[in-house]
């Protein structure tokens, strides 16, 4: 019996993420805390990157950022990550988590315990697409706040090989004022040494 990644659907011959799906979301779990962290620099309005200064505001500003408010809110971070573990531990036949101590810590125990529980959720869970998805989106919506995306060359596709023979695939890009290529879903890097190499590997269609 075959089935798809949840996530990227690529086939796989059981479970419900595929292993570079599950270690994407993995280190996004990872990065939980520190994203909420990082928020909080943000929640000034009209402010930015606090190193780029700020623009003259056309109107009042709002006492708050808004995007950055609502991300570090009952119903941002914390209120995705707490919904998912209860949503995970409701199907796993246990009780319900404890929601105790400050938001900060909240965000952390929440998504220590869901990423302790990814091995189960990857090959077991129905529910492991809109999940990963959820958290990838989240992921993007904080960063698209600390971190605005900036223009970047594609190299090509990541030709690495999982254990099991599946070819990464993702989506490679040389960030701008970096030669620094890393793989956002297996990791792998690559220097400046091996673009040639590898864009003959893309049958012409690199850019």
């Amino acid at each position: 019996m075959t089935a798809t990644c949840g996530l990227c659907e690529r086939d796989l011959e059981h479970g419900y993420l595929c292993p570079g799906c599950a270690l994407g979301t993995a280190r996004r779990l990872d990065r939980m805390p520190r994203l909420y962290e990082a928020l909080a620099a943000f929640l000034h309005p009209g402010g930015r990157r606090p190193e780029l200064g700020r623009s003259r505001p056309t109107e009042a500003p709002m006492p708050i950022a808004e995007p950055a408010f609502s991300l570090r809110g009952p119903g941002g971070i914390v209120g995705v990550l707490e919904d998912w573990r209860s949503a995970m531990q409701a199907d796993r036949g246990w009780g319900e988590p404890a929601r105790e101590g400050g938001t900060e810590r909240r965000v952390a125990v929440a998504a220590r315990a869901l990423a302790m529980n990814l091995e189960w959720i990857a090959a077991s869970w129905p529910m492991a697409g809109p999940f990963a998805e959820e958290i990838r989106g989240l992921e993007r919506d904080v960063a698209s706040i600390v971190n605005p995306p900036e223009r970047s060359l594609r190299l090509g596709n990541c030709p690495a090989v999982y254990e099991d023979g599946v070819v990464c695939g993702a989506v490679l890009r040389v960030p701008a004022g970096t030669a620094k290529v890393e793989c956002r879903w297996c990791g792998c890097e690559y220097p400046p040494s091996t673009w040639l190499e590898l864009r003959s590997l893309q049958g012409g269609e690199a850019a």
